[in-house]
């Protein structure tokens, strides 16, 4: 798998809009803007999304912990004005039915200021549920939540999330659309850019000439705080809220490209069933009709195959809006590979902090430091890890059905190596003890 543009220039800054604060379901209670800081400067990026401004609880925390960087219209904390820069986004959940058919659509909001904030929940909270959860689920069109939001402000705004994602999303297989116009309708003209997902990337996207116009984001979607940055985008425009939104929307404006996560290791990038152990290619789903064919129930519909639906181009096209993106493995996952361990354990989050410390940030580990400059401090094994993702050189068992895909960086016979090597180091050493006493 090549990884033919691997590097960005020195001197951009890296942005991770869509996060979740501790208000949201199935989140970290350590989603705090202090912990959210002091991660997201460990990853090395300049801005962080706040996620969930829509919640009340979660405003009254914004305000106590964050205060404006000057005239920019980006927020930082009150305990560390110098750390990581703070946009005001929010995700929203709007289930509706249109067209004679469930819709379930996630979207993204961006706001100037608190002010906006607090009219949007003013607006919002009027005709919905906006303190039962930090992504609030609300029961009409999402082209209405986009009208009511840029009615308070033509500064706010709007990136529909994840937009293949099967059961969530613009255009997934499950509850989505087929074209964004039908979604949106009179309000398409106030969407600029899409969020690609976890389970796709750029290139995917590339196949539908009817997304050429929209800039295509990748973020974290971060439920915790180790997760923040294992997408990103990259930037070169002035630090303000209005450089960024203007460089979305007029990529020659400083947008540079995207930090991409291998789309394969995404939860639903193939087809399938969990409950089953079916993975499926997308022939292999319309061969079986779309059936598991153990249990015979429907089959999830992957990223993959829904973009075959309705993909107009062939693989590999590349338009002239293109812009360049990097497939990173984290750096956790780099060294627990390293380790031959599969979860992340002590000792690998004590080597990761390590490495932090000597390399400055996790993303200058990954991105900008050279071979001889990695030499230094990085153990031989975890940096082959790293060579290697920069080559492309992984194996990937996709992810499908709610289930992320798994990456090998090192080969079966190569773990079992490692590990046959650290029994035999572990008996020396209780050997030695033994003869100790």
């Amino acid at each position: 798998m090549a990884n033919p543009i691997f590097s960005f220039k020195r001197g951009v800054f890296l942005a991770d809009f869509h996060v979740h604060s501790h208000f949201s379901r199935a989140t970290s209670p350590d989603m705090h803007p202090d912990t959210i800081n002091r991660f997201a400067k460990q990853k090395g990026l300049s801005v962080v999304g706040t996620g969930d401004f829509t919640h009340p609880g979660y405003l009254q925390e914004l305000k106590k912990e964050l205060e404006p960087d000057g005239n920019t219209g980006l927020y930082v904390c009150k305990d560390d004005p110098e750390g990581t820069k703070f946009i005001l986004t929010s995700e929203v959940s709007n289930i509706f039915t249109q067209g004679g058919k469930n819709r379930r659509i996630h979207t993204v909001f961006f706001s100037p200021d608190l002010r906006v904030v607090e009219e949007i929940q003013n607006r919002v909270g009027s005709i919905g549920n906006i303190s039962s959860d930090g992504r609030p689920i609300l029961g009409f069109p999402v082209k209405d939540l986009v009208r009511i939001i840029m009615e308070v402000s033509s500064d706010c705004f709007v990136v529909p999330a994840h937009i293949w994602t099967p059961w969530f999303s613009l255009f997934g297989a499950k509850s989505g659309f087929d074209t964004l116009e039908e979604c949106f309708e009179e309000q398409s003209n106030h969407i600029y850019a899409l969020e690609t997902g976890l389970s796709s990337d750029p290139q995917m996207n590339w196949r539908l000439s009817a997304l050429d116009k929209y800039t295509l984001l990748s973020n974290s979607d971060a439920h915790s705080p180790s997760k923040l940055a294992r997408e990103a985008n990259v930037f070169s425009s002035e630090l303000t809220y209005e450089a960024i939104t203007t460089a979305i929307k007029h990529t020659d404006s400083g947008f540079e490209g995207t930090i991409e996560f291998f789309p394969e290791e995404g939860k639903y990038h193939y087809d399938g069933h969990r409950a089953c152990n079916i993975c499926m290619k997308p022939q292999e789903t319309i061969a079986h009709r779309g059936k598991c064919p153990v249990c015979g129930q429907d089959l999830t519909v992957g990223v993959l195959h829904r973009i075959e639906e309705l993909a107009d181009r062939k693989e590999g096209f590349i338009p002239e809006t293109a812009k360049p993106s990097v497939h990173l493995v984290p750096l956790e996952e780099i060294i627990a590979e390293a380790f031959g361990v599969r979860t992340i354990t002590g000792r690998v989050k004590k080597e990761y902090q390590r490495l932090i410390q000597l390399g400055e940030s996790e993303m200058n580990i990954l991105l900008w430091k050279t071979e001889k400059e990695l030499q230094y401090f990085v153990p031989d094994r975890i940096m082959e890890g790293i060579l290697r993702m920069r080559r492309g050189d992984l194996k990937i068992n996709p992810g499908y059905d709610g289930l992320y895909g798994k990456i090998n960086i090192f080969s079966k016979k190569e773990r079992e190596e490692l590990q046959s090597s650290r029994a035999k180091a572990c008996s020396r050493e209780k050997a030695l003890q033994m003869d100790l006493f």
